[in-house]
């Protein structure tokens, strides 16, 4: 009989954040794979649970991911953790979940808490809709063309990004958004959470010779939609005077016009009859 793979979420600042459901789970299963072996058993430690760790990180996941799915196969159950929140959103754990869906072995998840969500709660902005963009690249190359592909997302925008590229972000973001609003989300859940309301100029003027630290959650604002000047009566007239010369008649040419351009017909008929 093969096992289950667990999807774990946990905490990602306070640690009395994690569900019982989690902490039983942790509990019950064959063993863990950890983003960090290190950060993983602190919070086993702190909740007295005992389990063997297999490191499972970027570097070693395809690797790993076979090593996990024999284990799986042979009826063993594994819980899969990031070092905080829910695995896979910017962590590893896509490949061993493509591997156990083509072997037939049972996923389940466990959820918890996820900074994402959190940040985009405490930001204040529109999150009807939303694209998370998780962690830009530090090639300049892709990183420019990301931005770009944004520049007209009309949704709210959330990024994940590290204290030391903080001011970098911020000052792209300004060049290929503009000046808009911004909430810059720090250390979530953390003794020193914070949530800072400002716009993109203003933050990357204040952040461009700090030294920080801790991780940031940036929740951008989403292009403003564009505003279109209502069709004029002069440019139906000219649309209808186009059609007129095309071989309409006058009246049909009004008629038409005033379909194309949501400007009343009589209005364009009167205007093409006094020659205006």
């Amino acid at each position: 009989m093969k096992g289950t793979l667990y999807i774990v979420g946990t905490p990602i600042g306070n640690l009395s954040d994690i569900s019982p459901r989690a902490l039983t789970t942790l509990g019950e299963c064959d063993f863990i794979a950890a983003e960090d072996t290190r950060v993983t058993i602190k919070l086993l430690n702190h909740f007295e649970i005992k389990k063997p760790l297999i490191s499972y990180h970027e570097h070693n996941s395809r690797e790993r991911s076979g090593e996990i799915l024999e284990r799986l196969l042979e009826g063993q159950s594994c819980a899969l953790v990031c070092d905080a929140g829910m695995p896979l959103i910017s962590d590893p754990g896509e490949d061993l979940v493509k591997l156990c869906r083509k072997f037939g072995v049972v996923i389940t998840v466990i959820p918890g808490p996820s900074a994402v969500i959190s940040a985009l709660a405490l930001s204040g902005m529109s999150a009807g809709r939303f694209a998370f963009e998780g962690f830009l690249t530090t090639a300049k190359t892709n990183r420019k063309k990301h931005l770009r592909q944004l520049e007209n997302e009309r949704r709210t925008m959330v990024f994940y990004e590290a204290p030391h590229k903080l001011a970098s972000t911020l000052k792209d973001m300004l060049d290929h958004f503009g000046d808009r609003n911004i909430s810059i989300v720090k250390e979530i859940t953390k003794i020193h959470e914070n949530v800072e309301y400002t716009t993109l100029k203003a933050a990357a003027e204040k952040y461009e010779a700090l030294k920080l630290k801790g991780e940031f959650v940036l929740i951008v604002e989403g292009a403003p939609e564009e505003i279109k000047d209502p069709p004029s009566l002069s440019s139906a007239v000219a649309l209808a005077k186009r059609l007129s010369e095309d071989g309409l008649a006058m009246s049909e040419a009004a008629k038409k016009a005033a379909g194309q351009t949501g400007v009343k017909k009589g209005d364009i008929y009167k205007a093409l009859v006094n020659g205006i």
